[in-house]
């Protein structure tokens, strides 16, 4: 097998990159010095190093032992921080992040076009306005081993899938993109399919074995037993009844699982309608891409796109409004840059840009405010944020409608009609 070398005027492009790479990162670092000089984490950072040493030190092991909210697969970077010891464990999880955050870069540049560093420099801007949350939560690993898996899907389905079902077994998230590759590849989709479930029967024999199988899917109960979210895209018109007074809604702290909720008027009606309607639309976009494919539409394009129609899916129609959200969004977009024409991404990358700016500001700048004060200026800031995330959604439908209706003519065509 020959190894390709990047020829030397792709190297030389790429190093603004990297240079770029090393400046945000350490942005990073300085901001979380303190943390790490004082033995201190960041953010739910605090949450992952407890539940490691809950098994290292005293035998229990989160969904593996009992249920928990995350799959079972966010033990092993959980646990992997753990190398330098409990005091530095916030250096740790930077350098894993640091280091993932690398291989995603590096997947972008790979193909040496100008659209492949653009995606990298835009990635990198995203990464660095999401700030806290891209580094201080185990969405900031996922999201690179997503951007590097949609890149190989083509070449390397089998491996693309081992990296997306790792990532899924992770956080739930990258399941979108493991749906789009098997309906937008035309080939390899028993290799995307068997990674996946041969990964899958691995973990669940490990939890078999070791623990109670039943907790594997804990996490699926955990998640749907929780109420709106304050920052959930459809939770914006219980925020502004709550800061208005109407309606009987209002905010409330749920201190066991550290999330701020809006309870009250329609919010248990619109909590119920979430998990329908996000399976319902998942199963149209399913739909929309499998006749796209039929057509003749592009597969790269149809990938990107189908990948960020179901991501946003799963962002809109969910009860939980996180704002590390934002990063499946955003990985799935810098993927795009680089498999579709990055002309046509203009709309959702600059959306993109704006969303992760107002999600920094609400979270963690102005959070307080809104939540303990009620303040209606954040509140506008979060309603932004969440008509652009919506916006992103739409775009997506209406790009895969777009595939759909080029790709006519061709399939016609090609099939002599």
């Amino acid at each position: 097998m020959r190894i390709r070398l990047p020829r030397p005027e792709t190297r030389n492009s790429a190093r603004p990159v990297w240079l770029f790479f090393a400046l945000v990162h350490a942005g990073f670092l300085a901001r979380l010095l303190p943390f790490i000089l004082g033995g201190g984490v960041l953010s739910d950072i605090r949450f992952y190093r407890e539940w490691a040493y809950q098994g290292l030190d005293d035998g229990v092991w989160q969904g593996i032992d009992t249920a928990w909210v995350y799959p079972v697969g966010a033990l092993a970077p959980m646990v992997l921080a753990t190398v330098l010891g409990p005091y530095l464990y916030q250096l740790a999880w930077f350098l894993l992040f640091a280091a993932l955050n690398a291989v995603g870069t590096a997947a972008l540049v790979r193909r040496g076009t100008p659209s492949s560093f653009t995606a990298a420099y835009w990635w990198l801007t995203a990464t660095a306005l999401l700030g806290p949350v891209a580094v201080g939560r185990i969405d900031g690993l996922t999201a690179p081993l997503v951007i590097t898996a949609l890149l190989l899907v083509a070449a390397r389905p089998f491996v693309a899938s081992l990296v997306l079902s790792a990532a899924t077994w992770m956080k739930v998230w990258p399941a979108a993109v493991v749906l789009a590759a098997l309906v937008a590849v035309r080939k390899g989709r028993l290799r995307i399919l068997g990674a996946g479930l041969a990964l899958t029967a691995g973990i669940a024999a490990v939890v078999a074995l070791t623990g109670d199988v039943r907790n594997l899917t804990g996490f699926l109960s955990a998640q749907g037993a929780r109420g709106m979210q304050l920052e959930a895209p459809l939770s914006t018109p219980g925020v502004w009844q709550a800061i208005t007074g109407t309606s009987g809604a209002y905010f409330f702290e749920d201190e066991v699982i550290n999330t701020m909720e809006v309870r009250g008027a329609l919010s248990g009606v619109v909590g119920d309608l979430m998990t329908p309607l996000m399976a319902l639309t998942v199963l149209l976009v399913a739909v929309f891409l499998a006749v796209a494919l039929h057509r003749g539409a592009p597969a790269d394009a149809l990938l990107a796109t189908g990948a960020l129609a179901l991501v946003s899916t799963l962002v809109v129609f969910n009860k939980v409004g996180s704002p590390q959200f934002m990063l499946w969004i955003a990985a799935v977009i810098a993927g795009g840059l680089v498999l579709d024409r990055a002309s046509e991404w203009r709309y959702p990358a600059l959306a993109m840009l704006a969303t992760a700016g107002l999600t920094t500001l609400v979270y963690p700048v102005f959070y307080d405010a809104l939540r303990y004060e009620l303040d209606p200026a954040v509140a506008v800031l979060l309603t932004l944020r969440n008509l652009l995330v919506v916006s992103i959604l739409v775009w997506s439908l209406v790009r895969l409608g777009r595939l759909t209706a080029r790709a006519r003519i061709p399939a016609a065509a090609a099939t002599g009609a």
